[in-house]
């Protein structure tokens, strides 16, 4: 209950601070009880104290019922977060927040469970609304993306899965990253890296042959795959292909990031290996902001990078943006998404910030003042940029969300008609048993008779990696035998 209670708290920034003169309140007391069932569903009573420094108190009572379909620990959750959530929107005139309380990573999971017993798409969105507190906006956005998901999904089978590659290393480290990436070493440290990696490979490739499972994407990320020395680069991505590729696949996916990172070498490497789709992911095409987040590229290396990969012929390109970063307006990312959208991608994916206690931006902020964006002027920022992928013709297939992420906001994969992904659509609703390999890689096994989804991880120290990697190997091993061995 305390973990729910903190998401609200989190959602309406509301801190626990100094001295008893500094803050708004003196204390802020809550407790949630059961009460009696009520026609058989679960009923959650919260009561909240906000005592000022006068000595005076209000005090705030909410219920809530559960719902038949729900568990019975879930229902105590939701309607104990929601009973709170509305105290702040009701009582104290907090905005209604766009996603309401529903706060996990996998939103269109709840949908797809609901479209799975039946429900009709606009019944599915008035529930959003009553029971999460959903805006009309959001539920709308992610109830006809879960239904365009669905052909997608039905393609898979309980032996088809993913291949997820972790090359854990970047030219620099950008102000805002929280990812488990190193800058890139020297050759010597590369190829004690490339040494483990191998025997991480052939560990997967031993359990994909083992248990006759076909390989339908394969998904090379990172850090950013192409940081790496051409020739390494070109090694690595042949070990990858040879070991998966085949008749099944799909989709071979690139992350190549930054121009400052390709060179023609890494793109004829990618035509000839059969990639499908690479990520050029400029995050905004203004350059003060470059400068300030320490990429060290032109908005026109951006440009020239793109037609490179199109005039090689990668038939899938997607463009990463991020909403939300320093000093910048809703103007300017009009400018960005005008520069992009003319570039005619075939996938555009938005991020709204998210600043985690790992990012550098993090740290500097509690230095000195850094100038973010309102939430107000962020979600100014998603209209703008939903606004030009309508315009374009583009549709948004999936989504995910994160904490602390600017203007409550979502991560969220538009594309033309045809050009879904569908590695990120089965990452993101988790029916498809994903195998990591590298760096930081995640495995997640769905076991083909129970559809229970579990996960192992390799570690995110590239130290611990590389000396460790035999323990890892074997608690993936593990881990898929458990799921699959039954069907030998």
């Amino acid at each position: 209950m305390v973990k729910f209670t903190k998401e609200v708290l989190t959602l309406y920034k509301v801190e626990i601070t100094g001295p008893a003169e500094e803050t708004d309140y003196e204390q802020l007391s809550v407790v949630h009880r059961l009460l009696p069932d009520r026609d058989g569903q679960v009923c959650v009573q919260t009561y909240a104290w906000l005592f000022d420094h006068h000595g005076d108190v209000k005090v705030m009572v909410r219920e809530g019922v559960g719902t038949s379909d729900e568990r019975r620990s879930a229902a105590i959750h939701r309607v104990a977060k929601l009973n709170f959530y509305r105290m702040f929107t009701e009582e104290l005139g907090m905005e209604p927040a766009p996603w309401g309380v529903l706060h996990g990573v996998r939103p269109t999971k709840i949908v797809h469970r609901w479209i799975r017993e039946g429900m009709q798409e606009e019944a599915i969105v008035q529930r959003l609304m009553r029971d999460y507190a959903c805006s009309e906006e959001k539920a709308r956005l992610i109830v006809p993306m879960a239904f365009r998901q669905l052909p997608f999904l039905a393609q898979g089978a309980p032996d088809m899965v993913s291949i997820y590659v972790g090359i854990p290393f970047c030219l620099t480290r950008c102000l805002y990253c929280s990812f488990p990436a190193n800058i890139l070493p020297g050759e010597e440290k590369l190829r004690e890296f490339l040494t483990v990696f191998y025997k991480d490979l052939d560990a997967v490739k031993r359990n994909v042959a083992k248990y006759h499972l076909r390989v339908q994407n394969i998904y090379i990320g990172g850090g950013t795959p192409t940081s790496l020395p051409d020739d390494i680069f070109a090694e690595m991505l042949d070990s990858v292909y040879n070991a998966f590729y085949g008749p099944e696949c799909v989709e071979f996916t690139v992350e190549a990031g930054r121009p400052d990172s390709m060179t023609p070498a890494k793109i004829a490497a990618m035509a000839e290996h059969h990639v499908t789709r690479v990520s050029v992911n400029p995050q905004t095409m203004q350059q003060r902001t470059l400068h300030l987040i320490g990429r060290q590229h032109t908005p026109e290396q951006v440009v020239e990078m793109y037609h490179a990969l199109r005039e090689a012929g990668i038939p899938h390109i997607n463009m990463d943006l991020i909403l939300g970063l320093p000093g910048e307006t809703a103007a300017d990312v009009a400018d960005t998404m005008e520069r992009c959208v003319a570039l005619e991608p075939d996938d555009i994916t938005l991020h709204a910030l998210a600043i985690k206690r790992g990012s550098r931006l993090k740290l500097i902020m509690q230095e000195k003042h850094v100038d973010l964006p309102s939430d107000e002027e962020t979600r100014k920022m998603s209209e703008t940029a939903l606004g030009y992928i309508a315009r374009a013709g583009m549709h948004p297939y999936y989504l995910y969300r994160q904490g602390y992420m600017s203007g409550d906001l979502e991560n969220i994969g538009c594309c033309r008609p045809g050009a879904e992904g569908m590695y990120n659509i089965q990452i993101m609703e988790e029916h498809q048993t994903i195998l990591g390999i590298g760096g930081a890689a995640a495995t997640k096994v769905v076991d083909p008779e129970t559809t229970v989804m579990r996960s192992a991880f390799n570690a995110k120290d590239l130290r611990t990696y590389l000396s460790e990697i035999d323990t890892y190997i074997a608690k993936r091993d593990a881990l898929i035998a458990s799921a699959y061995d039954k069907t030998l």
